[in-house]
């Protein structure tokens, strides 16, 4: 049945409180250090760079007391993208290669050593931000989240943005992840039950995969507009309220451990981006 089980392999929106370091920082600084650690994988060119980063991530989880191999195994879902990615850019990026040093070549397919320095960055860049944002979420709750992004995003308020809904918006969608995942799940065992076959397919057909899989997406999207429609229902129920004079539970305050995260944030995106790190070729 393990073609069955998309939850437990779904990392992004679930939270695991362990009352770590990690957990108690305030989270505009997690979210402010999430986006120095953007920075530093996309300012660096760097293979050697970029597992530093990755190499950071995972002590951080280490740190917050969450096993790095269950944060791993929420790429497994990505992983058929990231590789199909991957083919794509070495199938038709070679061409426009200027690396003198040619591997492979036979009709329009080019393959250099450039070539496939950039390809694994781009691979190593992705599962960094999928570990990013599954970080953030296992150790930030959906509220802390909402509100450390409303908090960020005040000053845009006098430009006529509304800041809450748009946080409101966007943790909703983080919240909806495992949901959708646990829906789609009932719907393959109940398309099982019912004579359908899953997991039979093989990795390098994808297009009987993708058939497959066409009698799960239906009714899931359908079924998420129904929940959507449900939550909208229920809020305005309640009296959902979100424009100016709402007020808030939580009260946001900045430790001294948050400046000193942040600064140690900062100095790493500044020595990831300024650093003279080894490559081994110049693809730029």
């Amino acid at each position: 049945m393990s073609e069955f089980e998309y939850l437990r392999n779904v990392t992004v929106g679930q939270y695991i409180p362990t009352n770590s370091l990690v957990h108690r920082l305030d989270p505009r600084t997690k979210l402010l250090a999430a986006l120095f650690f953007v920075l530093a994988v996309t300012t660096t060119r760097s293979v050697l760079a970029t597992l530093v980063v990755i190499g950071l991530l995972m002590a951080v989880t280490k740190l917050a007391r969450i096993e790095v191999r269950y944060v791993l195994r929420g790429l497994l879902p990505a992983l058929p993208f990231i590789v199909a990615l991957m083919l794509m850019q070495l199938l038709f990026q070679g061409r426009y290669s200027t690396c003198a040093v040619v591997l492979f070549e036979w009709w329009f397919v080019r393959i250099t050593p450039c070539l496939v320095e950039l390809v694994i960055l781009g691979a190593l860049r992705l599962v960094a931000f999928l570990f990013l944002v599954s970080l953030l979420t296992l150790t930030t709750t959906a509220s802390h989240i909402m509100h450390g992004i409303e908090s960020l995003l005040a000053p845009l308020q006098r430009s006529g943005l509304p800041v809450h809904e748009f946080a409101l918006a966007n943790i909703i969608a983080l919240r909806f992840i495992p949901t959708i995942a646990e829906e789609m799940e009932r719907i393959a065992k109940a398309q099982a039950s019912r004579g359908g076959d899953f997991g039979g397919e093989k990795w390098y057909r994808p297009d009987r995969i993708a058939r497959s899989r066409l009698p799960l997406l239906v009714p899931l999207f359908v079924n998420t507009l129904r929940r959507a429609e449900e939550l909208v229902t229920a809020m305005e129920a309640r009296g959902y309220w979100g424009r100016k004079g709402r007020s808030k539970f939580v009260e946001l305050r900045m430790q001294q451990i948050d400046w000193l995260a942040l600064l140690a944030c900062l100095a790493l995106w500044l020595l990831i981006w300024r650093l003279p790190w080894p490559g081994l070729y110049n693809f730029n």
